[in-house]
């Protein structure tokens, strides 16, 4: 088990920094006395937070959906910072679509970033991570742990695909002894209902949300809320830490899920 305190004066890496849960993240490992790494698709966003946190924090602009873009990237960082104590895969969109009405560009973002950007993160940045102790986070969803509803069924889908390539990590980093906690958040305040400020060209170019449709997000806590327990479980030497936000319905939604599972379970 390692405290956060073990990794005080080493470097961590959080993507999708630039605002939401990865700020909270960056500014938390930053207090905790690391140096943190600000990623985000948007370079004045992280460089603000970069700025905003001081203490020898700095920025780095990437396409985490483009393997050839993150693999560049890497070699920066490993040429310019060195080695990798924690890597936190956090950066995600959200996007409003079914799976029958999205279109093809809103289908290739979503799947691109959520899922495959989180597999080219950890294989361009794991190899940097040395010493001992070595931490990955991973940030999925509540949303990949109930049935889909609502009006983001794509988004819920590509967290589904998220929460798999996190497990499937967890047990090929526990076998290289790097610590592993998936992070799967509820309903938060967050800029992710607004994902498609942060889209690349070839998705389309920079565009925005009707903010009409944020005030559930608005009206959710932070991210920092979650921080406690994020602090606990790393400290316990990783898991899957759920930080539902609602009155019990998130744990219903699951339980329902889980029991649909087992109950179509045949033996043959």
């Amino acid at each position: 088990m390692a405290k956060l305190s073990n990794y005080a004066g080493r470097t961590a890496l959080v993507t999708g920094a630039g605002d939401g849960i990865g700020k909270m993240l960056a500014i938390k490992l930053a207090e905790a006395g690391m140096t943190v790494c600000v990623q985000d698709i948007r370079e004045e966003a992280a460089a603000a937070v970069a700025l905003d946190i001081g203490g020898g924090a700095f920025s780095m602009t990437f396409d985490i959906s483009d393997r050839d873009a993150v693999a560049a990237a890497s070699e920066r960082f490993a040429s310019d910072h060195g080695d990798l104590a924690m890597l936190w895969i956090n950066a995600g969109v959200g996007v409003g679509a079914s799976l029958l009405d999205g279109k093809p560009d809103q289908v290739r973002w979503a799947n691109d970033v959520n899922v495959l950007g989180a597999i080219w993160t950890a294989q361009c940045f794991v190899p940097l991570l040395k010493g001992d102790p070595r931490h990955v986070g991973i940030t999925a969803s509540t949303a990949a742990l109930r049935t889909p509803e609502g009006d983001f069924p794509l988004y819920a889908a590509t967290k589904h695909g998220t929460m798999a390539v996190a497990e499937a990590l967890s047990g090929e980093l526990a076998a290289r002894d790097i610590e592993t906690t998936i992070l799967c958040p509820g309903l938060l305040n967050t800029e992710i209902w607004d994902g498609a400020k942060a889209r690349p060209e070839r998705f389309g170019g920079k565009r925005h949300m009707d903010p009409k449709i944020a005030g559930m997000w608005r009206d959710a806590k932070t991210p920092d809320a979650m921080w406690p327990d994020i602090e606990r479980v790393m400290a316990a030497g990783g898991g899957t830490l759920v930080c539902a936000t609602d009155d019990g319905e998130t744990r219903i939604a699951m339980r329902q899920r889980m029991d649909a599972i087992e109950n179509g379970l045949v033996e043959i």
